[in-house]
């Protein structure tokens, strides 16, 4: 089996999209465990009091724990910023994507690196949310691989600060990389380590705000490759074009095919209930945000009147904004996103409360790390399938009739093509 190692710490050549990676230099291999013989090196960083400890004889238990525990901490942080090209722009009713900027996140724990990356929906975002992933990266070196307690120690260096924003994001880019990681040492796959088992999953293929003549086009491509489902996202200046698009993928897929739309948020609540009554004779499997996701009592009063699924969540920064949303009966359908809802360590707590509240659960972009957490969601739904990252991974998620396939390999899947990243480095 292939190991992830990295190249010492203080190698010559670092720039500054690499600089940090590993220990620091002339730091033993120890160094991040223990300052002192008997003392733990830093009692502050963890918010404990010194602790005597007691010297480990060689060959002992102890030097054994020790040394184990040693092979479980955090020992080197990188972030690269990369602007990967898109077959297609993603158009939607609020602006175009033209491009996928993401941070690539290396997390190193003992001698296994663990991987993640960030999207940062522009370019603009790139060099502050690297610079933030880097600096949360090297608060946490040296700290136990430990998923929920990292989670609640950067929850309290962010108190403050709060974690919404860039902040969010780059914590959920390190969870997921440290995730990556202990499953990689466990030599697992994530959904293994997560307590489930890596399986087909059913995937909807996601479309943009394309127009009629594109929109068919990919629609038949989706259908022809064994997708049942397809996405688009609507919000054209007018309802009679909305309903000429969606009306136009209806019979070019049948009723055999689920047919999703998207509003992105681009609506006041009257004019989304007036286009929603329209488009209840295209039977559409959901409409996802009709306005503004953060007005719940607004979504809550589409739901009444519209007699159609609404689906949101993609936008839900946090389990607390999940909650405030389900509390307010704002949704039937439940969409997290695995970077803005805090990682695999957020993911699992929101399938935890949509399993109370016994909503469907789908993922939004991130197709790689979800496949392992929609494989252990009581109450999964659909991954949607866009290819954000592929461009610049070693082994890009595979689909096969309709159903994505995550592997049996050790993580999440997430390796980088190092050819392809140097490509796009921005």
């Amino acid at each position: 089996m292939k190991t992830d190692t990295m190249e010492p710490a203080g190698a010559a050549g670092a720039s500054s999209q690499t600089a940090g990676f590993g220990l620091s230099p002339g730091a033993a291999p120890g160094a991040a465990r223990a300052a002192s013989p008997g003392r733990s090196a830093d009692p502050l960083a963890s918010g404990a009091a010194p602790v005597a400890t007691p010297p480990a004889t060689p060959g002992s238990a102890h030097a054994h724990a020790l040394a184990a525990a040693d092979e479980r901490r955090i020992t080197g942080i990188r972030a690269r910023a990369v602007n990967v090209p898109l077959e297609y722009p993603v158009r939607t009713g609020v602006g175009v994507v033209a491009t996928a900027p993401l941070v690539l996140i290396d997390l190193q724990v003992g001698e296994v690196t663990g991987h993640a990356y960030v999207f940062t929906y522009t370019p603009l975002a790139l060099a502050s949310t690297r610079a933030m992933v880097q600096a949360l990266g090297e608060a946490i070196r040296g700290q136990p691989a430990a998923p929920f307690d990292i989670d609640r120690h950067l929850a309290s260096r962010l108190r403050l600060l709060g974690r919404g924003g860039i902040a969010g994001m780059a914590c959920a880019g390190l969870d997921m990389a440290l995730w990556d990681a202990l499953a990689r040492l466990q030599r697992l796959p994530l959904a293994t380590l997560l307590g489930g088992s890596p399986r087909p999953l059913p995937a909807y293929d996601s479309h943009s705000m394309d127009g009629e003549a594109l929109a068919l086009e990919r629609a038949a491509r989706a259908v022809d490759a064994g997708f049942r489902a397809i996405k688009t996202k609507i919000g054209y200046a007018t309802l009679a074009e909305d309903c000429r698009v969606v009306g136009a993928l209806r019979r070019r897929i049948g009723d055999g095919v689920q047919l999703m739309v998207d509003y992105n948020q681009s609506l006041s609540v009257p004019e989304a209930a007036r286009r929603l009554r329209a488009l209840r004779e295209f039977d559409p499997a959901w409409v996802e945000e009709p306005t503004l996701q953060e007005d719940y009592a607004g979504h809550a009063r589409l739901r009444a009147a519209a007699e159609l699924p609404i689906q949101m969540g993609e936008n839900w920064c946090g389990v607390e904004e999940m909650q405030r949303a389900l509390e307010a009966g704002a949704c039937d359908l439940a969409m997290p996103d695995a970077m803005k809802i805090g990682g695999v360590t957020g993911w699992l707590k929101a399938a935890a409360l949509a399993e109370r509240h016994g909503l469907p659960v789908s993922s939004h972009i991130f197709q790689e790390v979800s496949a392992h957490l929609l494989a252990v969601t009581p109450t999964a739904h659909w991954l949607e399938r866009m290819d954000l990252a592929a461009p610049i991974l070693a082994h890009p998620l595979a689909f096969r009739d309709g159903m994505a396939q995550p592997g049996e390999e050790p993580g999440s899947g997430v390796d980088w093509n190092e050819e392809a990243v140097a490509r796009y480095l921005a």
